[in-house]
C-alpha cells in the first residue's frame, strides 16, 4: 500500500526555501566575485590563487569554475595559469556596450534641453575613446563629432576624464603605448604635465579640453564606470566663444545628472570617486 507523503508545515517549507534561495545567490555572489578577479587578471590564475583572493575553499573555487567553463564564461589559460575569461563573455560586454547608449540617452537629452548645448557619450576602446551616441545642440555654431569618431585620450575632454578614473595598475600598462601626440598648440605632450591635470581632473570630478583636440572647440566631461568595469564619459563640447561664460554652468550639470546616471548604472557615486 502507497501512503501519501506527509506534508511539511508551512514554516518549515518557507524556511527551507528562503534556504535555498540564500544558497543561490552567494553562488551568484561568488562567481560574479570570481569573474571579476580574473579581469583584474588578464593572463589567468590558478585555483590556489583564485581560492586566497576571494578566501573561499579551493574545493568550492573547483565547483564554481567547472560551472562557469561549462558555460564557456572561463577557458584554460595555461598549465601554469589556471584559467582565464572566456569567450562567452564577448558577446555579453557587447550587449552592455550596446545598451549604455540607450540607457544614457534620456540624461543626455535632459542635460541638452538644460544647456542648449550638443551632449556626447563615449566608451574607451583601447588608447581612445569612440563616441557611441550625441544629442546636438540648438544653437546654429555647435561642436559635432560623427558617430563612431573616435578622439585620443590624452587630448579630449572624455579621454582625460576616463584617464583619471581608471586604476593604477591599468593607467600604468597603458602609458608606454600612449603616443601624446601635438594637434594643437595647446595640446598637452608630456606626461609629468599630463599627469597634474589628471590630478586636478580627480579632484574636481571634471575632464578638460581647452582647444587641445581642435581649435576653436571647448569641452567638459566626466566618467562614468559601466557594470561590466567598462568606462565610459559623458561630454559636452562648447565653441570656444561660449565656453568661458557656460563653463561652471556644465559642470554643475555634468556633476548632478551624471550621479544620477552612475546610480542607475550601478554604485552611488560617479568613476571618479568610486
Amino acid at each position: 500500500m502507497n501512503l501519501p507523503s506527509p506534508i511539511e508545515p508551512a514554516g518549515q517549507t518557507d524556511r527551507a526555501a528562503a534556504t535555498t534561495d540564500r544558497s543561490g545567490v552567494q553562488v551568484i555572489a561568488r562567481a560574479a566575485a570570481l569573474l571579476r578577479a580574473l579581469g583584474e587578471h588578464p593572463d589567468g590564475l590558478t585555483l590556489g590563487e583564485l581560492a586566497k583572493l576571494l578566501t573561499l575553499p579551493r574545493s568550492t573555487v573547483q565547483r564554481i569554475v567547472d560551472a562557469l567553463h561549462a558555460e564557456n564564461l572561463v577557458i584554460a589559460a595555461s598549465l601554469s595559469r589556471g584559467v582565464r575569461l572566456g569567450p562567452a563573455l564577448l558577446s555579453l560586454a557587447a550587449a552592455a556596450r550596446f545598451e549604455i547608449a540607450e540607457l544614457a540617452r534620456p540624461t543626455l537629452q535632459q542635460i541638452s534641453r538644460e544647456c542648449g548645448e550638443t551632449v556626447d557619450l563615449s566608451l574607451l576602446d583601447g588608447d581612445r575613446v569612440v563616441f557611441v551616441d550625441q544629442v546636438a545642440g540648438v544653437h546654429r555654431l555647435r561642436a559635432e563629432s560623427d558617430i563612431g569618431v573616435s578622439f585620443p585620450l590624452h587630448s579630449s575632454a572624455p579621454g582625460k576624464a576616463i584617464l583619471a578614473a581608471m586604476g593604477q595598475d591599468h593607467l600604468q600598462n597603458l602609458r608606454p603605448g600612449l603616443r601624446l601626440a601635438r594637434l594643437t598648440d595647446n595640446t598637452i605632450t608630456s606626461w609629468p604635465v599630463l599627469d597634474e591635470v589628471l590630478d586636478a581632473t580627480r579632484a574636481s570630478g571634471i575632464g578638460t579640453d581647452l582647444e587641445e583636440n581642435s581649435l576653436g572647440i571647448c569641452a567638459v566631461a566626466v566618467a562614468l564606470r559601466l557594470p561590466n568595469g567598462d568606462l565610459a564619459a559623458v561630454s559636452i563640447p562648447v565653441p570656444t566663444q561660449r565656453f568661458a561664460e557656460l563653463r561652471s554652468h556644465l559642470e554643475t550639470l555634468l556633476r548632478e545628472h551624471a550621479s544620477r546616471l552612475q546610480q542607475r548604472l550601478g554604485g552611488g557615486r560617479t568613476a571618479l570617486h568610486v
